[in-house]
Parts: structure tokens; C-alpha cells; sequence
């Protein structure tokens, strides 16, 4: 009886990690490393969710039209490990990102540094792409 429900209980637990693992893409199949893009703009938010933290930046275009964009960083622990925390980045703020465009060519990037505008750099992606 122990037995069986022991080898229950991991079968779960391997379900959940296989679906888990299952989720996370790689860099390759989201983004293209052919489209870099240079972003300006003022930062609505941030989340320091899991896998990857996200921004999200109004850019405004020459026209004056405004571009809603999705930045991926790298996850909270990347980011906290590098000295960065949740009051680095503030609503409000105006940023230069640096990055790669998504695949799909909607307004998602993955972000590689972040420039404040008082001069502040920030790499804030997962690994440094040369």
C-alpha cells in the first residue's frame, strides 16, 4: 500500500515537472536575433514574475501615435542577483531598451540592457548574446 502510493505521488510530481519544464521556450523560438530593436520610452510596469520578468513600455512613434510594448528580462533571481530590485524600475520612468523583436513581429521584445536617463545600464537579460 506504501508502495503504491509512493509511486502515485511521483508520477504527479513527474506530470507537474515534465508540464512545467514543457512551458519555458528558448530564446530562439520566440525571438530573432536578426531583429534588434532600440526602444524609448516611459515604463507603465513591471512584473518580477517566473520565468522571466516582464516590462511594459508606451513608445511613442513620430506620429505621435503610442505602441504598447511587452519587454521580457530575465527571471526576479537573475535580476536580484545583479543588485537590482523592484524600486530600480519605478512606473513612470523613461528607458532606452535594447533587445531582440519577437518572431511573430507583434510589439514583444526580449530585452538585453535597460538605460535609465540618468545614464544608468542595466543588463537584464539571461545571457549575454556577443
Amino acid at each position: 500500500m506504501r508502495a503504491t502510493l509512493l509511486t502515485a505521488l511521483l508520477s504527479v510530481f513527474l506530470l507537474l515537472a515534465a508540464r512545467a519544464a514543457d512551458a519555458h521556450h528558448s530564446f530562439a523560438a520566440e525571438f530573432d536575433i536578426n531583429k534588434p530593436v532600440t526602444l524609448t520610452g516611459v515604463l507603465t510596469r513591471m512584473d518580477w514574475v517566473n520565468p522571466h520578468g516582464w516590462m511594459y513600455v508606451d513608445v511613442k512613434a513620430a506620429d505621435g501615435t503610442v505602441a504598447h510594448w511587452s519587454i521580457q528580462t530575465g527571471g526576479p533571481t537573475q535580476l536580484l542577483r545583479r543588485g537590482l530590485g523592484k524600486d530600480t524600475f519605478p512606473a513612470g520612468i523613461e528607458v532606452t531598451i535594447k533587445g531582440f523583436r519577437a518572431r511573430n513581429s507583434r510589439t514583444t521584445a526580449h530585452a538585453e540592457t535597460v538605460t535609465l536617463k540618468d545614464g544608468r545600464n542595466f543588463f537584464i537579460g539571461e545571457i549575454p548574446i556577443t
